[in-house]
């Protein structure tokens, strides 16, 4: 199966909103608009538990320090834990996200599985948005959570911005590690314990979202020079150290820097009044060639459309637009350090 999504009895562990087109190619079953808790984890093929299931030897000893991770529906066994380890159960992942955003506030846009189903995702959207200045250009509030069913993995949920316009992606800190790097749970302890704790610090980050719109702004109205916008750039994608001895990386570097410029002129979104030859339109052009151009499912149909998602999510896709966040800034002079009492 080329796509890596978990597939039980011809029927593929994912639910999306289709007002808002397919996430990355268009398995799974569509909603028509964006689903409760429950819904999703219905729709999604998520309604299973972990099952912690004791071993024995072949001579048929018993084994008491370790268990098998057994998924309820399918028997299949995901790892092999310590008695330590504690599993996040799908409906409760469900209920954290119910309960960090408030009951009612939040609808789930896209739910799955992975592999056999050993990690599960799922992406909520909170009320409200972002505006950029006066402009039609907006910024979607969401939530994702994503949960691995194996040993020495965490559960992980952070706010995740997604541009309306383009669907973009973006990754934006905001100079507060503890936040913008997520909040992790581990398999081990009290789970219910610790799933409150990161509530509880969840629920004190929803300024993270009231920051991030003066920030933006910031961008907005920061127009870069010429030089500024190639330098930019280069930083992106930088020639190798002897391009003479490495010409076809020199030539590769080339043209991802052209399509950073095409997506600057021509991007989803770039050519609004307001935005057009902003810094902010300069950061989107490198998050849309990460989720739409780099390796994206528009050229690739189903192949490898999961680990793409993965990587513009959790992997190398999400450190380029990290690294264009910070050069951003950086170009439009503006400092985290006020951040909280509003950008300087």
């Amino acid at each position: 199966m080329g796509h890596d999504l978990n597939e039980v009895n011809g029927k593929v562990a994912m639910m999306y909103n289709k007002q808002g087109g397919a996430p990355w190619h268009t398995l799974g079953t569509a909603l028509d608009g964006p689903a409760t808790a429950e819904e999703a984890i219905v729709t999604a093929g998520l309604d299973w538990t972990i099952d912690l299931v004791p071993l024995q030897t072949t001579e048929g000893a018993g084994i008491d320090f370790a268990k098998a991770v057994k998924r309820s529906d399918t028997g299949d066994i995901f790892d092999i834990v310590g008695v330590d380890w504690r599993p996040i159960q799908n409906h409760q992942a469900f209920g954290f996200l119910d309960a960090v955003a408030g009951e009612g506030k939040v609808r789930y846009e896209t739910a799955g599985a992975l592999g056999r189903g050993e990690r599960v995702w799922m992406l909520a959207r909170l009320e409200g948005l972002i505006r950029v200045g006066r402009t039609d250009d907006t910024v979607n509030k969401y939530l994702l959570f994503s949960n691995t069913h194996k040993a020495n993995f965490s559960a992980k949920a952070f706010f995740t911005p997604i541009r309306v316009v383009c669907q973009n992606t973006l990754t934006a800190a905001l100079g507060r590690a503890a936040i913008d790097k997520g909040i992790t749970i581990r398999h081990t302890g009290q789970i219910e314990s610790k799933v409150n704790e990161a509530q509880r610090v969840l629920g004190l980050a929803v300024r993270y979202y009231d920051d991030l719109g003066p920030v933006i702004n910031r961008l907005a109205a920061h127009r870069p020079g010429v030089k500024q916008v190639e330098s930019y750039f280069k930083a992106m994608y930088p020639d190798p150290v002897d391009p003479v001895a490495s010409p076809r990386a020199a030539k590769n570097a080339e043209e991802k820097r052209g399509m950073l410029h095409q997506l600057f002129e021509g991007g989803l979104g770039q050519d609004m009044p307001g935005i057009k030859g902003s810094t902010w339109a300069l950061y989107n052009a490198v998050t849309e060639a990460v989720d739409y151009r780099r390796g994206s499912p528009r050229g690739r149909s189903e192949v490898g459309a999961s680990k793409h998602l993965e990587s513009m999510w959790f992997g190398t896709g999400q450190a380029i637009k990290a690294k264009a966040w910070e050069c951003a800034l950086d170009i439009a002079g503006v400092s985290l350090d006020a951040v909280g009492a509003g950008a300087n």
